[in-house]
């Protein structure tokens, strides 16, 4: 299966470009995994590191839930793979872990993300709160943290892959 990916406008109004550019990623970070088996998946970059593209879905996952549900609509809906006893828990991938589980948690957040910010105007105020700061949080900024945090990751994704199978692009 080749992954269709939307190609983000080159003029739109402000709300269309952030999401198109965020829609665009979000499928960029599939692509990165399209065509590998869950043991390609779960292959860790390098010693010491455990970063894996599944890890990476994952953390996806959680911090599409983080921002969009807990932070934009106070929905806390507590973590996913993380928690008290392991804060990255959404990296640390086992055997048992696969795409089709990841794939799919990930899809729903992203399903959640699309109906939370569907309710707000780019200039209204989350209604929860971030750990990271006490300040008010638009949905813009929101916005623009998400394309940062993908595009940050996409660039592991990249490393991750070639080391995969050598493959390189976008």
């Amino acid at each position: 299966m080749t992954i269709q990916r939307t190609k983000p406008a080159t003029n739109a109004d402000e709300r269309s470009m952030l999401e198109g550019w965020l829609d665009h990623l979000r499928e960029n970070l599939e692509m990165k995994c399209e065509g590998l088996d869950d043991t390609q998946l779960r292959t860790a970059s390098a010693e010491p590191s455990v970063l894996s593209l599944l890890g990476l879905v994952r953390h996806m996952a959680e911090v599409e839930r983080g921002w969009f549900r807990k932070v934009l609509a106070a929905d806390d809906a507590g973590p996913i793979y993380s928690g008290d006893g392991d804060p990255d828990g959404d990296f640390h991938v086992t055997e048992a872990d696969t795409w089709a589980e990841a794939y799919t948690t990930w899809q729903t957040e992203i399903g959640f993300a699309r109906r939370n910010t569907a309710r707000f105007a780019l200039d209204d105020i989350c209604e929860g709160k971030s750990k990271f700061t006490s300040e008010p949080i638009s949905l813009r900024w929101v916005y623009t943290h998400m394309i940062k945090e993908y595009a940050r990751h996409l660039g592991h994704a990249d490393l991750l892959r070639e080391r995969i199978d050598g493959t390189t692009g976008e």
